[in-house]
């Protein structure tokens, strides 16, 4: 004859969730998946029906153009691109590149890359472009400077007339808000 105490029911209300989360904890280290598993899996699979949440685009490639080319600087370019777009989006070649020497054009970018246009030789550099002057160019000047959209550009003027001059280019970043990947872009087109 089996002999139980009087509260024995009281007693199994209380040691059956202990035992239970036992179990589960010896399940999920047995089968080696992570708790997050273990709560996904106990959740209903969404339906064919349920929102699919705002999810933000992958970030282009960051290239490093340099040498001969029109503007060198970083650029932000789409995956799957190739050379010749990252050659075109810093202005496209001078006249000092070296068209022997030049890189696969059709070659595809790599994130980081650095794209190298050779000066001819005996070419000791290329004839640098003016500099857009942070405090005396208007908005349409400064709308031209890689990195730069409209909207900043009428920004800087509104920023001067309002609090006066700029006193260092990383004032762009610091007090208009310009993305640093923007600013590295822009920092070699601009002074103060």
């Amino acid at each position: 004859m089996l002999f139980l105490p009087r509260d024995w029911r009281r007693r199994l209300a209380l040691v059956t969730p202990l035992v239970v989360g036992v179990g589960l904890l010896a399940g999920v280290l047995t089968l080696g998946i992570g708790p997050a598993a273990v709560i996904a899996s106990s959740s209903p699979a969404p339906g064919p029906e349920a929102a699919v949440p705002n999810v933000p685009a992958v970030p282009g490639l960051l290239v490093h153009v340099t040498g001969a080319v029109a503007h060198p600087g970083l650029y932000r370019l789409d995956r799957g691109d190739r050379v010749t777009a990252a050659i075109a989006a810093a202005g496209g070649v001078t006249e000092a590149a070296d068209p022997q020497r030049m890189p696969d054009l059709a070659a595809r970018l790599r994130d980081g890359q650095q794209v190298k246009v050779p000066l001819l030789k005996g070419t000791a550099g290329t004839a640098k472009a003016p500099r857009a002057d942070l405090n005396t160019a208007t908005a349409e000047e400064l709308a031209t400077v890689p990195g730069f959209t409209p909207d900043l550009a009428r920004e800087v003027v509104r920023y001067r007339e309002s609090y006066g001059p700029f006193t260092a280019s990383r004032d762009l970043v610091t007090a208009l808000g310009m993305s640093q990947a923007d600013y590295l872009v822009a920092k070699s087109h601009v002074r103060v």
